[in-house]
């Protein structure tokens, strides 16, 4: 651990798939851990609109296909194997150029024994996605498909649409607010009440879930409130985007996308942020 890192403060995350590594790193890094889900993945097993893609894929009608998470690309093509033959899939990706948004797209591609055409940079927002495809060549005419990852990205969508792009979106899994809301709905509490001086965001809809709950419960303008005297750290623009749709502050960004590098440098700058911000 380096310098003081949290220095005993209390840090609430909204981490599902990896509460525990979330906790652990909070912990590594000086900070009592408040992490509870706000999150669960809900898998479309019978998914229409991925196997009408496989159709097309495999017709060869698919012009490009931009892949925008890791677990939704190793979701599709789950759902595409259980209904055709990896060989046929393969042959029908021969004539598609195959766009990985970021580092966990061609982590689940190498997986599966193929490798992308395009890599977009970090920070992986739509905006890269767009200005990749741009330097690639022009897509006004060509089939665009689009993996979904829980919600829709209506400004990717409508920036391939406004080049001239065929486009179809393709969910394969959706988010939902977890069955079991009552330690999501403590950490929230303990955030209105004062006792959590840190919130770390390491996905947009995490935020609309958060929102959500808080609606229903009449206490968003409490919850804006308290945020003005924590440090809103969040892991990127996507996320930061979404805070901002609520009025919500952004305090710290961290240098690269990653949820390690989000806590330690959060730890580093916490210090600093709390003292301006109870000036």
């Amino acid at each position: 651990m380096s310098g003081q890192g949290f220095s005993g403060l209390t840090v609430a995350a909204f981490e599902s798939r990896m509460a525990r590594e979330m906790t652990r790193l909070i912990e590594h890094h000086g900070g009592h851990a408040r992490v509870a889900p706000a999150l669960q993945e809900i898998p479309i097993q019978d998914n229409p609109a991925a196997l009408r893609f496989g159709a097309k894929l495999i017709d060869g009608s698919v012009d490009v296909l931009i892949l925008m998470t890791g677990i939704g690309t190793t979701t599709l093509f789950d759902i595409l194997r259980s209904r055709h033959p990896m060989a046929s899939i393969t042959t029908g990706l021969t004539h598609t150029a195959i766009v990985a948004r970021g580092p966990k797209p061609v982590g689940a591609l190498k997986a599966l024994g193929l490798t992308p055409t395009l890599t977009v940079p970090e920070p992986n927002t739509w905006v890269e996605v767009v200005s990749t495809l741009d330097e690639y060549r022009p897509v006004k005419g060509l089939r665009v498909a689009v993996q979904e990852y829980g919600t829709s990205n209506p400004e990717l969508l409508e920036a391939l649409r406004q080049r001239g792009a065929d486009v179809f979106p393709v969910p394969v899994y959706r988010w939902a607010l977890p069955e079991d809301r009552g330690p999501l709905k403590q950490v929230l509490g303990e955030i209105l009440a004062g006792t959590v001086q840190v919130m770390l965001v390491t996905n947009a809809a995490q935020i609309d879930h958060v929102m959500q709950l808080l609606e229903q419960d009449g206490t968003t303008a409490q919850f804006k409130e308290a945020c003005k005297k924590m440090v809103v750290a969040s892991i990127g623009p996507t996320a930061s985007e979404r805070l901002r749709h609520y009025d919500l502050p952004i305090d710290f960004e961290p240098s690269h996308p990653k949820m390690g590098i989000l806590v330690k440098e959060t730890s580093e700058q916490t210090a600093g942020i709390l003292k301006i911000k109870r000036r």
